[in-house]
Order: structure tokens, then sequence, then C-alpha cells
């Protein structure tokens, strides 16, 4: 058994042998090894090495034209040891090239390719072996698009399903059909909830049942809770097998069976379990129940602290605010990013995921996100916190880090009254009252040191507007920026606000 690590996006898929073969811009030919329906090709790779083998990673198509062979190769071993140190690096399939060394391609090595099973190709003088390596990636180009475009159609299909009045035997027969698979949902206590798809091979169930334990969290004999992988594959016989803890600790698991494991096979189904995890998890519990009360309560003019205890937690939670690295959040990044961080609690704000987490649980660096997190605040400071993740985001945007929180140690506000210092910052930053965007520039330069690029990139402006921005602060506050005095000062200001 195996335990994958969820791709983000699926793999770039390898190119058919067969594909290439059929391109009659290139003229291949095939003349040794097995039929090219079984071979898959990665990428090309050029040399004329008479040894290639410490320069290929494996799943190649090894293009040579025959520079490094000697003139009595013919007659030894010469094409027997060439070929298989090929094999042995995991090479895909040999291409010769004919012109301007060789008129033929020798007959020692399509004896020496059909010996060890490696295809053997056959690359006329007109074709050039840029070009088939362009032919590769245009190819590759076009598998990978073709997988994307399946990956956001069955993202589609599945949250239509999600939405459908049975939900949960909805998006299960959606998985199965766009995986040409027998998908089961298994409870708690192991037992079959509900199933779709076609009729698996004997024995699939029970092996899925099985499966399923790996990712199941348990307590082990010492009732010691049991570190558990979140997706686990396994094979029996040709069915390929996987199975996806759903809602962390909530004890459901998403099984699937499948005759084949297509690239983009994966992240389908953890866009089914991302799903299946919603329709399963707390949000129809109790805790889901009262969580919905304090929304109803707040929408009717509760204020947050008459509310705070139906969250639980004793009030006090983390705001903590993400971007996804490429791209904008979607509702189904969004709540896989929430069931990362453990908390159901998700807001989708154009280009920023909101998530409320409680405070004993400490959010960790997600990948392919940018966070930053605030101080742990009780119901009347949520507002300030959702300030600091907000700036400690765009410190971090900034910094290239994944993850930034907010500084709590004591500083040299703890020395001064807060009603002084919150009326000293009025009165020194009351020349930037009537532009906040100024304000926030100030703030965000200053935090990090007065880079202009920095301050750029956490802002989402040009860097000359940052630079006119903080000359037009210099000017209202007739003060001399590049003075650490005056930094630390307005420093202390702009942390009141």
């Amino acid at each position: 058994m195996s335990e994958p690590t969820a791709p983000s996006v699926p793999p770039t898929p390898p190119v058919p042998l067969s594909a290439l073969l059929a391109r009659e811009d290139l003229g291949l030919r095939q003349i040794a090894g097995p039929p090219a329906p079984d071979t898959v090709i990665h990428w090309a790779h050029t040399s004329e090495m008479a040894d290639p083998y410490p320069y290929l990673l494996g799943g190649e198509l090894l293009l040579t034209a025959g520079v490094h062979v000697p003139e009595a190769a013919g007659a030894g071993a010469y094409f027997e040891d060439y070929v298989s140190r090929i094999v042995a690096a995991g090479g895909a399939a040999l291409g010769f090239g004919l012109a301007p060394v060789h008129d033929a391609v020798p007959r020692a090595l399509v004896a020496a390719c059909d010996a060890y099973g490696l295809p053997l190709l056959e690359v006329p003088p007109r074709t050039t072996f840029s070009g088939v390596a362009r032919a590769v990636w245009q190819l590759m180009a076009q598998a990978r698009l073709a997988e994307l475009r399946r990956v956001t159609e069955a993202q589609q299909s599945l949250a239509a399903a999600a939405s459908r009045p049975d939900p949960v035997p909805s998006v299960l027969r959606q998985l199965a059909q766009r995986l040409s698979a027998h998908a089961l949902l298994h409870g708690p206590d192991g037992t079959v909830i509900a199933s779709a798809g076609r009729a698996p091979v004997p024995g699939t169930q029970e092996a899925l049942r099985k499966l399923t334990a790996v990712v199941r969290p348990d307590t082990g004999p010492a009732d010691t809770p049991r570190e558990a992988p979140t997706s686990a594959t396994d094979a029996l016989g040709d069915t390929q097998l996987a199975a996806y803890a759903l809602g962390g600790s909530s004890g459901f698991v998403l099984g699937v069976a499948t005759r084949r494991r297509e690239p983009a096979d994966h992240t389908i189904a953890s866009v089914a379990a991302v799903l299946l995890s919603l329709l399963t998890g707390e949000h129809q519990s109790g805790a889901g129940a009262a969580r919905s009360s304090a929304l109803v309560r707040l929408l009717l003019g509760a204020a947050p602290a008459e509310v705070a205890g139906l969250l639980g937690n004793g009030g006090r939670w983390l705001v903590v605010h993400a971007r996804p690295e490429n791209g904008t959040p979607d509702p189904v990044g969004a709540a896989a990013l929430g069931a990362a961080l453990g908390s159901p609690l998700i807001d989708l704000d154009r280009d920023v995921v909101r998530v409320l987490v409680p405070a004993g649980r400490e959010p960790a660096a997600q990948p392919g996100w940018t966070l930053g997190v605030g101080a742990p605040a009780e119901p009347d400071g949520w507002p300030s916190a959702d300030a600091q993740a907000a700036r400690a985001l765009a410190r971090a945007r900034a910094t290239r880090a994944p993850l930034v929180r907010h500084g709590t140690r004591p500083g040299l506000t703890d020395l001064v009254p807060r009603a002084d210092a919150a009326e000293h910052a009025r009165a020194l930053l009351a020349p930037l009252a009537a532009g906040p965007a100024l304000t926030e520039t100030l703030r965000t330069w200053l935090s990090l040191h007065g880079s202009w690029d920095r301050t750029a990139v956490a802002l989402d402006v040009h860097r000359n507007t940052v630079r006119q921005r903080i000359t037009r602060c210099a000017a209202l506050l007739d003060t001399d920026l590049d003075d650490p005095d005056v930094r630390m000062e307005l420093w202390f200001a702009l942390r009141q606000g």
C-alpha cells in the first residue's frame, strides 16, 4: 500500500509512443521492441554519450545520431552494453537518426533492442531531433489541457450534485460516472452507508473495507490516538483501489475502485472527498446547529459577545487570512483549506479566504497557500484580530513566507496607558486621516523596512504608487521619514490603529 500526497493539480500525463508515431510530419518508424501502444514517454532527451546512464531520469525517448558508435561496434558487444544501460536507467525508447553519420540503423542495435525489450525508432534525415522533442512537448501540453478540462468539468458536476436534495448519493453517483468506478461511503463503524457505479469485481468491497481502516482515525491498544494518513491506495489484480478520510477525525471514509488509474483521478476523488466531508461533517451535528443559531442571532442584532458561547472554545479564536499562491480562491479550495485548518467557519471574500479557527489549534503552513494569522481574541477583539491577520498576510506575501503570525510580544505599548497612546496616535496621524490608503501604505512600508518592491507586492500596487504615497505622507506629516526616530514614533502610533 502507498499513501500519496494529494497534488493541488493533476500531474502532466505521459505521451503514448503510438501518438508520436502517428505524427506524419515526423515520419518516425518503429523497427524493434514491443508494440508502441504499450509504451509511454515523459520527455525527449538527446545524447551522444557512449554511456547515457548517468544523464537519464527515466521515461525518456533518448535520441542519438550514433556519433559515439565505434567503427567495429557491429562485431562486438557494444550495442548490448549500450542498450542494457538505457534500460537500466529506465529509458522508455530509443530514437536513432539517419545521416549524416549512419545511412541505416545498425543491425546489432536492432537485435539488442529486441533482446532487451526497448522500442527503437528510425528517425529519417528530414526530421530534426529538436522537431521530435517539440512534438513530444506539444502532445504533453494537449494531454495536460485535456486533463485540466476533465478536472474542471468534474468539479462543476460534483458541486452541482452536492446541491441536490439527496447530496451524498448524488456526489457518489457523479464521482462513479466521472471515474468509471465503483464508489462507496463507509461510516465511522466501517459499514457501507451508500454506494454507486459499476458492479465491482468479486472481493473489491472487502479489499476496500480493509483499505479504509488504514485512513480511519482510531485508538490503539493503549487508547492512544493513531496518526492516520488522509488517503491510501492499493490494487486487487487489475482493479485500482483508493481510500480518502473525510473530515479529519469524523471517521467517514470514501472508497473508490477503478479498472485503471488516470493522472487526474486522484484530484477528482479528492474534490469529492472535500464535498462529502462538508455533507457529513460537523454542520450536521449539534455543533453545526449551534453555529447556525449564532449566525441567526447576529443577523437579528445580537452582539458578538452574546453569541460567542454558542461557538464553543470559550470565545477565544484566531482569525486566519489566506490567499492561494496561484490564481484566485474558489469554494472547493476554500472548503479544503478550512478542513486542513480544522474549522468549518470559512468566508470566501474575492481574493482572500478568511477562516475562524479555535485558539487551541495552532495553524500550520498549507501547501499552495500564503497565510496571515492574527492574535487570539475574545469577541470584542475579533475586528482587531481580523485587521492583524490582513496585515500579517500582506507581510507574508511581501516576504514570500508561507505563514506570518501577528507578533504578541510585550513592547512599548505596554508602558503607556492605552487611552493616552490612542490620543497621541490620533494627533500625530491626523494629517493622514482623510486618506486611508496613505495610512495603510505607510504602515506596510514601515513594517517592511522601507522596501518599495515588497510594499508594492503586499498592497498589489505599482512601486511608483508606493513612492508617490510615501512622498505624500512625508509632506502631510512635515517630517523626514528617513529618520529612525521618526519611523519609530510613527510605527508606535500606527500600532494603536
